[in-house]
């Protein structure tokens, strides 16, 4: 028989007051709900999403079933990194709204019960934050130079003091009137702190236990692998072995200049114990773009609660190599004691609906700026893969980052007209590469509307006129749409994804099978053909990416490509 269709779920799945909420591990098996706040929702018709307006949509996400919600950063800023370049890590951008509107967030989300995690930017600052500022109207050798990276430069100074090139492209050097240069790992407009100064380490404790007292209850901190550099001289050059992601080689171990080096750990344990003074102890979640067994360290007992899993989000799509991974995350987190943790996009990469449409090793810079060479992208094979992956990775043990709109099934948008972009990755590239703006396209509330209920007017990225038939208006009470698979699944996933243990179960090749101690298993097909998974007397199917044939009486289930199914019994 077909797999029953799926009852549309209450507003709130997530109680006030449920006892598993104060847990103080309550982080360990949490679904976390990554909230793009310029894109998420638009209060005052400016076009770009504020705080108030996500805090108008926070019953969306309670009533998806999330447990946190992570904002990423809303203080004041320029704007050239969309944010990630703070001038004032203690009060809200006006774009975004005021601190009062920032307590009224958390109180909301906290009526909810949702937590509330907060975006941190501690490697770098803004240039116009006051104490970059000061820096360039001091001297060269001053106390104010000293918490940034000023060096003279090579060849009578008229050379960068180094080879060390940016996230974003170029030199990762930048001259100053007076002759020296400041090191920018990302762009110009984000000069490097100096971590070694203890009046950086004092600022940025004294700014977590702001943003704590208000309410909030913990942070990601941006960068977490790149604060400690090796700033000896003469400095290093590293030539053609450059990562331009900063993604750390696996035989690095803590010796590359700039990422993952052993000193960062010492940063990351003060940050700890101002977490660990509040009652209950807040949560620390390092964005670590290190490899392996070096990941796990950013989450020894001493140190930050988790790291995001990059391994699992850039995995193909392809069953053993997503075992693979799996296996190597399990024991990393295993290793410190730990939960893993599983994402699959953010505002950082290709969203995955559409990476998973395209043909695997495919070239996502090329693919986004087009060309006869680009792949076509199978949309219908991207959204079915999506959504297996989805049933996926909730199904795995630890804790699951959402990534706002990929609930609703959004693809990238690659066709964003030259005019409205904004990611420095775009300018900094000389348009080689296209950037990240696609996947920070404002999301689509409703059917009609300027901006499909995004805000009063036009979002400040335009949005594809197919949005309309994905918006949470359009999908909500429909069984076969993806919001309704996601709010079904979060709510199954907590009655019956218990314990952290995973078993592998026997499978036909190509199909991802195991088993949860809440007496969940999924499978995954992932052979690009129908197969039949063996299913126990008296099992029946709980839930499934797509639709599924199961005898009454129980026995194989048969799993089309691209399909994950749920049993139980």
């Amino acid at each position: 028989m077909t797999q029953p269709k799926t009852p549309t779920q209450p507003q709130t799945q997530t109680r006030t007051g449920d006892p598993a909420r104060a847990s103080h591990d309550w982080w360990r098996d949490a679904v976390i709900y990554q909230i793009y706040v310029r894109s998420f929702a638009d209060s005052d018709g400016d076009g770009v999403g504020d705080l108030p307006g996500a805090t108008s949509r926070l019953g969306h996400i309670a009533g998806l079933g999330a447990d946190a919600v992570w904002l990423t950063p809303f203080y004041p800023s320029p704007m050239a990194d969309g944010g990630y370049d703070v001038s004032d890590y203690r009060d809200v951008d006006p774009r975004f709204g005021t601190l009062a509107d920032a307590d009224a967030l958390v109180r909301r989300a906290h009526e909810l019960g949702l937590r509330v995690i907060v975006d941190i930017v501690p490697n770098h600052t803004s240039d116009e934050h006051p104490w970059f500022r000061e820096a360039l109207d001091s001297p060269p050798g001053s106390a104010a130079r000293a918490r940034y990276v000023f060096r003279d430069g090579r060849d009578g100074g008229a050379e960068p003091p180094s080879d060390w090139q940016s996230v974003f492209g170029g030199s990762a050097w930048r001259r100053v009137p007076d002759g020296q240069w400041y090191l920018h790992l990302f762009a110009a407009e984000q000069p490097d702190l100096d971590w070694r100064n203890p009046e950086v380490t004092e600022e940025f404790q004294a700014v977590l236990r702001f943003w704590l007292d208000r309410g909030v209850d913990g942070f990601r901190f941006d960068v977490a692998h790149g604060m400690a550099k090796d700033l000896d001289e003469p400095l290093r050059d590293l030539g053609d072995g450059q990562r331009h992601h900063g993604i750390v080689g696996a035989g690095a171990e803590g010796g590359h200049p700039v990422w993952d080096r052993d000193e960062v750990h010492a940063i990351l344990r003060s940050f700890r114990r101002v977490l660990d003074a509040y009652e209950p102890p807040r949560v620390g979640v390092a964005e670590s773009w290190a490899e392996g067994h070096r990941r796990a360290l950013y989450t020894r007992a001493d140190e930050l609660h988790q790291a995001f899993n990059f391994d699992f989000l850039g995995t193909p799509w392809d069953a053993a190599s997503l075992r693979a991974v799996v296996d190597r995350s399990l024991d990393a987190a295993a290793s410190t004691g730990a939960a893993p943790t599983w994402v699959l996009s953010n505002h950082d990469v290709v969203r995955h609906a559409t990476r998973l449409a395209l043909p695997a090793g495919t070239d996502l810079d090329a693919w986004l700026s087009g060309g006869g060479a680009a792949p076509p992208a199978d949309h219908a094979a991207g959204l079915r893969r999506a959504r297996a992956a989805a049933l996926l990775m909730l199904a795995l043990p630890g804790s699951a980052y959402l990534y706002q709109g990929e609930e609703l099934g959004l693809a990238e948008v690659p066709d964003l007209p030259d005019g409205v972009l904004q990611d420095p990755v775009r300018f900094r590239s000389g348009g080689r590469r296209k950037g990240r703006d696609g996947c920070r396209v404002p999301l689509p509330w409703t059917r009609g509307g300027p901006s499909l209920g995004f805000g009063p007017s036009g979002g400040w990225l335009p949005q594809p006129g197919g949005w309309a038939g994905l918006s949470v208006e359009a999908q909500s009470g429909d069984p076969d749409s993806t919001l309704e698979l996601y709010r079904t699944a979060l709510r199954l996933r907590r009655l019956h994804a218990g314990g952290t243990a995973l078993r592998w179960l026997d499978a036909p090749p190509g199909v991802l099978a195991f088993a949860r101690d809440g007496g969940l298993r999924a499978a995954t097909n992932l052979t690009g053909t129908a197969v039949e998974v063996p299913a126990t007397a008296g099992s029946r199917v709980l839930l499934a990416s797509g639709p599924v044939d199961a005898p009454e009486d129980g026995g194989a289930v048969t799993v089309p490509a691209d399909t994950t199914v749920w049993l139980l019994g």
